[in-house]
């Protein structure tokens, strides 16, 4: 049995995983969260933090950005919900793993990491699907500012908008939040 799949983009603090959290405790109480971001400073282990505070305690947690589609296979219990929050993130972690520091990161080398990219993320998709119930994933929206100013900015908006194409290709319904409002997109 496929599970409903529900995208949900926006900007920075536009209320996306707010949101998302609300559509999932409507479901039920078993919810996995799949959290993607890693405390490589105090500021980040803050927003962490601060993030685990907002969400229900009898949540689960998965903390990962790699293999999420393995590791959901792995896994016996049967949720309600699966929240992935958040895919920026994770093609951030990833990129980090890969070693990309900007300057190299165009041509072949650019479509490699991609790929990588690409792959991660569809597992986790695939990996959600097959649970059922309501899949959330979670990303932002990054192609309404400017141009970033580095090769490895200008990649990451270029990754992340075509993962952000796909992702929005494979769900049932989506979202993009504008000021903590839903607006329908799909």
């Amino acid at each position: 049995m496929k599970g409903e799949l529900i995208y949900i983009t926006g900007g920075a603090r536009s209320g996306k995983s707010s949101f998302a959290e609300g559509l999932l405790l409507e479901r039920g109480h078993r919810v996995l969260y799949i959290a993607t971001a890693t405390a490589f400073d105090k500021e980040m282990e803050y927003r962490i933090n601060r993030h685990k505070k907002t969400r229900p305690s009898f949540w689960y947690t998965l903390e990962a950005y790699r293999e999420i589609g393995q590791s959901l296979d792995e896994r016996r219990e049967r949720f309600h919900g699966i929240l992935l929050d958040c895919v920026t993130v994770m093609i951030t972690n990833i990129l980090v793993d890969e070693g990309c520091s900007g300057d190299e990161l165009f041509g072949r080398e650019m479509e490699r990491i991609e790929e990588v990219i690409m792959s991660e993320v569809s597992s986790a998709i695939t990996g959600m699907s097959t649970w059922g119930g309501v899949n959330v994933v979670i990303s932002n929206e990054l192609g309404m500012g400017l141009v970033p100013d580095s090769p490895l900015g200008r990649a990451f908006r270029d990754i992340a908008g075509r993962i952000n194409q796909y992702l929005a290709g494979e769900a049932d319904r989506g979202y993009l939040m504008v000021s903590g409002i839903p607006v329908r997109i799909k």
